[in-house]
């Protein structure tokens, strides 16, 4: 019997699009559900009881939450042939180590579509710093790991969709500030399971307009 493979998502959402890009390298095929994130499913609400967050993988029934515990799982179900993660123990935790980085950044990412004026200046500048120590990291490496496409280019890239949306509200430029990264990003582009899972870049950008009207509404 084939398996049984659904996706809770929200289609902006950067820990949503790490799924999809991990269960696309898989070749798995899954059933993507999207999510409202103001008006959640009941089966969203069993499948994630505590966090009440998308994305959940549900898995022949059973839920796996939090996407890097996602990429991780399915990393680890799917196609061992062509792992995510590294297998040196030192490597893997490495790996982890720059995803969680990423993860740390995403709360500077918010305020920089969230805020406006002299604040937006302040968390602007520490995004950029941020993207510089990836950009350290990455130095001048085809993808995180080495050669191979893996679990934290997996991490990172869904932030690539959102780089207009950024730039257009800051203005910055990505290219400018840091253009290793922005080639590894156009080059992480060009396999299918990135291109398939990220969505148009303007289409992120009014929806971070229509969310900030939501948000002055409040």
């Amino acid at each position: 019997m084939a398996d049984e493979v659904i996706l809770l998502d929200f289609w902006p959402s950067l820990f949503g699009m790490r799924a999809k890009i991990a269960l696309r390298e898989k070749g798995v095929d899954f059933d993507p559900r999207v999510e409202d994130p103001w008006n959640k499913s009941p089966l969203l609400l069993e499948t994630n009881p505590v966090h009440k967050k998308i994305p959940v993988l549900v898995h022949n029934g059973k839920p796996v939450c939090e996407s890097l515990i996602i990429v991780q799982y399915i990393d680890e179900t799917w196609g061992p042939e062509s792992p995510l993660l590294p297998s040196d123990p030192h490597e893997r935790a490495r790996a982890r180590f720059w995803a969680d980085y990423v993860d740390k950044m995403i709360p500077v990412v918010r305020a920089v579509c969230a805020s406006a004026g002299e604040a937006q200046e302040v968390v602007t500048k520490e995004y950029i710093e941020g993207l510089n120590v990836l950009q350290g990291e990455l130095g001048n490496k085809a993808y995180f790991g080495g050669d191979r496409f893996g679990y934290v280019d997996v991490s990172l890239i869904p932030l690539y969709s959102w780089f207009f949306a950024l730039e257009t509200s800051s203005g910055f430029s990505h290219e400018e500030e840091c253009p290793k990264l922005v080639g590894w990003a156009k080059r992480c582009m060009q396999r299918e399971s990135v291109a398939k899972s990220l969505p148009d870049p303007q289409k992120v950008y009014d929806f971070m307009l229509e969310l900030k009207k939501k948000i002055q509404a409040q």
